[in-house]
């Protein structure tokens, strides 16, 4: 498999969010609603793997600390990015290592992560056979469908073939498939395996598919995989409103610390109605028994440093970037207590 410098994935990255710029005009009006501080949420995906979030949005988390959320799908890390650049949105939620991409590219307001939500991957290995007693060498050679150069999903499954000794080189890794697609793909014929999040996961299982052979979540250990983050002048403006949301969010943390999957799949059914509550339920399970929620949002360095390192053994970062430029624990820490 063929590497990608930094500076490919940088230019590629930053000229797609510029392009994006240019057709998505100047940006909301930011009026209150209802007496409450408006806020826009841009999310990468819509995926039980976020449950603590939307616990906080269907509890009325939200909106008991004065927040009138609104919640939008950016369908992948370069667009939701793009949305708190432009000031589309007030709050991006995605991995942070696209905060990294534009801090590096040159950005001037650069976006600064505040709350850490998952400590682990969210994503599955599906064979298209059954694999009894898989190892992660059994992939050498194999055609597998995996995520775009630069985003987590693919690095973080790197980072596990080199933890098992593998060099990605060994693995038919495609890229090229559109982020949310590879399912689709995988159903059409392509690839022997496919790395996919829920409900695709087990979605592709319970049609007969796929089978799901290994959690990368497990596999990686604990890995910061997505946080919430905005602009460095919005966190100095509105420092009242982000320790607001980011009180809402601690308690939708602790409600699945102290709450059981079926509660908690109960609480966020409303946010995914397409999905039945026995399969809702099996992923929430899924999530939670490998330990997918941090009891907390502070972001600490050492799992910015291990981020960094994925990314440099990646070949996507060429030079570590300062924790205490990216990263703030202000607003973590004070909701914690």
């Amino acid at each position: 498999m063929k590497k990608l410098s930094f500076k490919k994935i940088g230019a590629v990255y930053l000229a797609a969010m510029l392009l994006m710029v240019a057709v998505s005009g100047c940006g909301k009006d930011g009026k209150p609603a209802d007496g409450k501080t408006e806020v826009v949420l841009n999310e990468v995906a819509h995926s039980i793997f976020y449950a603590p979030m939307y616990v906080a949005i269907e509890e009325g988390y939200f909106k008991d600390a004065g927040i009138e959320l609104t919640l939008v799908t950016g369908f992948g890390a370069d667009k939701t990015m793009t949305a708190v650049l432009t000031g589309e949105a007030d709050i991006g939620f995605m991995g942070s290592e696209s905060t990294i991409y534009t801090y590096v590219g040159g950005t001037e307001d650069y976006v600064v992560n505040f709350a850490q939500l998952t400590q682990r991957a969210g994503n599955f290995l599906v064979s298209r056979q059954p694999v009894e007693n898989f190892q992660w060498d059994m992939l050498k050679g194999k055609n597998v469908l995996g995520g775009r150069a630069g985003g987590m999903p693919e690095m973080v499954f790197e980072y596990i073939l080199s933890k098992n000794g593998i060099q990605p080189s060994e693995v038919k890794i495609d890229q090229s498939i559109d982020f949310g697609s590879t399912a689709a793909a995988f159903s059409g014929g392509q690839g022997e395996f496919t790395v996919e999040f829920e409900p695709h996961a087990t979605s592709l299982e319970q049609k007969g598919e796929g089978y799901i052979v290994a959690s990368l979540g497990e596999a990686s250990g604990y890995v910061p995989y997505t946080s919430f983050s905005a602009k460095k002048s919005y966190l100095e403006k509105n420092k009242e409103t982000v320790q607001a949301f980011t009180d809402a969010l601690q308690k939708g943390m602790d409600y699945v610390q102290k709450h059981t999957p079926e509660e908690i799949a109960k609480v966020i059914a409303p946010q995914f109605p397409e999905t039945d509550m026995k399969t809702l339920t099996t992923i929430v399970e899924r999530y939670y028994n490998q330990d997918t929620w941090k009891e907390n949002l502070i972001f600490e360095k050492d799992a910015f440093d291990l981020l960094q390192n994925i990314l440099q053994d990646s070949g996507v970062l060429e030079k570590k970037v300062p924790y205490e430029k990216l990263v703030t624990a202000e607003f973590a820490e004070t909701a914690a207590k």
